[in-house]
């Protein structure tokens, strides 16, 4: 069970248990959080065939909690008066810590993943650390099933690794945000997504960077950007 205060994430560690325990503890600013998954990235890897990946080259990257999680859940935690009774999307919530971080605040959660068995030990997670149930759903963000404008705040963890999601994602901020929503999005600097922000830029979205970090994950060590995101006013 997750202990100590929620509220003010201030810094964040991850260790793995053991490569083999179905379990990532995340010792975040004294309150440790218990993740469950099925293994680690490595060894489900290693256990797929070339059948298994699909048109869409599904590989379990879900199974990990990756340092873009890590400090989009510090920064959600550290703003609780915004996700406080809002209504929150975690696209692309893999383990769901972002999601269970405001759900602990008193956030409406609305968290979904392309994959359906992450939903399910994220689900397993929300109940180990006592944390209310967001709602867990199975979507694929090129398909949206979700009313128009219905999000206040939109959030995800490294969802823009690849260049053929910038679309896709810009296309959900479109369709989820109200008029006067706020996207967060955490991604590690690769070469890959440096041209994500003049992208969105380009297509009508204000782009700030209020948070840099170093964070430092189960053997990755990276430089974390936290994109916040929302719509250029008239004029702009």
């Amino acid at each position: 069970m997750a202990t100590g205060e929620r509220s003010a994430i201030q810094g964040a560690t991850v260790t793995t248990a053991s490569a083999d325990s179905g379990l990532i503890e995340a010792q975040v600013h004294g309150c440790r959080w218990e993740l469950e998954r099925p293994a680690d990235l490595e060894s489900l890897w290693a256990a797929m065939g070339e059948g298994d990946l699909g048109e869409d080259e599904r590989l379990p990257y879900w199974v990990e909690l990756w340092p873009a999680a890590v400090l989009l859940a510090r920064f959600i935690a550290d703003r609780a008066e915004c996700v406080r009774g809002r209504i929150c999307l975690d696209a692309g919530c893999g383990l769901g810590l972002p999601a269970l971080v405001a759900s602990s605040l008193g956030a409406c959660v609305l968290a979904f993943d392309y994959e359906p068995e992450a939903l399910i030990f994220a689900q397993k997670s929300a109940l180990r650390n006592a944390v209310p149930q967001p709602l867990w759903a199975v979507m694929d963000w090129r398909r949206p099933a979700i009313r128009p404008g219905c999000a206040d705040l939109l959030f995800g963890a490294d969802i823009l690794y690849e260049r053929r999601f910038f679309e896709p994602v810009a296309a959900l901020l479109d369709h989820a945000l109200a008029p006067h929503g706020t996207a967060w999005i955490a991604d590690p600097e690769r070469s890959v997504s440096a041209g994500a922000v003049e992208r969105l830029e380009g297509l009508g979205w204000h782009v700030a960077t209020p948070l840099t970090a170093r964070v430092a994950q189960g053997g990755q060590d990276m430089t974390v950007r936290l994109r916040e995101i929302t719509r250029k006013s008239k004029g702009e």
